[in-house]
């Protein structure tokens, strides 16, 4: 693997999953694709988590409550990342809840407005991420739950990745499809490297069983949501893997807290 092109990749996958600005150099000659850039996904999900974990580790240790401490951390994460995952959250509720069909919920998914079935997904997601991350807080060193945020957010990306590479596009001509598929290879690399840095975030500070648990959670979550979408839309949207995200994150809080 060529370092210098994976570096750049890296900072393409920050730059397309985040707000963070990235050095410009990593741009010079770039098509725009992300087939291959999807193997830095995870990398990626770790610096988008940094200063979200940053906010909840400060927030601990000056004794704050610990549910709002988890939704200022996430409420960072959301502007950090511009709300990306939770809007394809929203539009895949209202697509996949509202449609009659696969073109009936396909053309919803392309509203820009939020029905009832967006709504509630976001409000659950919120809750349900925030009190995870406020039990962990509750089970361990505030240093050790801070660390929890970058490592789910690397397993969260890997789910996304195995979701986009292993559906079909649902629309030839929809902005996943021209963004380029990840090879069987590029999905591998993503999904190694990704278990083995959450490894290294969650094993040492929470334990095994924790780590095992959020792994599992996470692709069994994702697993099921594809089967859903599969079923309802014939393959994956942008939105769907913004979904597979938020969706395979709330898994893995989940079975941290609960493992703890």
């Amino acid at each position: 693997m060529n370092i210098a092109t994976y570096a750049a990749d890296i900072a393409r996958a920050v730059a397309f999953l985040s707000r963070v600005p990235m050095p410009k150099s990593a741009f010079e000659g770039y098509d725009g694709k992300l087939g291959r850039v999807a193997r830095a996904f995870p990398v990626a999900g770790i610096f988008i988590g940094i200063l979200p974990a940053i906010v909840l580790l400060l927030m601990l240790c000056l004794h704050a409550d610990r549910l709002m401490s988890a939704l200022v951390a996430l409420a960072v994460q959301a502007i950090v990342s511009g709300a990306l995952h939770e809007d394809g959250l929203a539009d895949c509720a209202d697509g996949i809840g509202g449609g009659r069909d696969r073109d009936h919920s396909l053309s919803i998914m392309k509203d820009s407005r939020i029905g009832t079935y967006g709504a509630i997904a976001l409000i659950l997601s919120f809750a349900i991420r925030a009190a995870a991350i406020a039990a962990i807080a509750r089970g361990t060193v505030p240093f050790a739950a801070a660390l929890a945020l970058p490592a789910v957010g690397c397993i969260s990306r890997c789910a996304l990745v195995w979701h986009w590479q292993r559906l079909p596009p649902a629309k030839s001509d929809g902005v996943a499809a021209a963004a380029g598929q990840p090879s069987e290879g590029v999905m591998q690399t993503a999904l190694v490297s990704g278990c083995l840095l959450a490894a290294l975030l969650i094993w040492p500070s929470l334990g095994l069983l924790p780590l095992v648990c959020s792994l599992l959670a996470a692709g069994i979550s994702v697993l099921l949501f594809g089967r859903i979408v599969r079923s309802t839309l014939g393959g994956h949207t942008g939105d769907t893997l913004g979904a597979a995200a938020q969706i395979s994150e709330a898994a893995a809080l989940c079975a941290l807290a609960m493992a703890l």
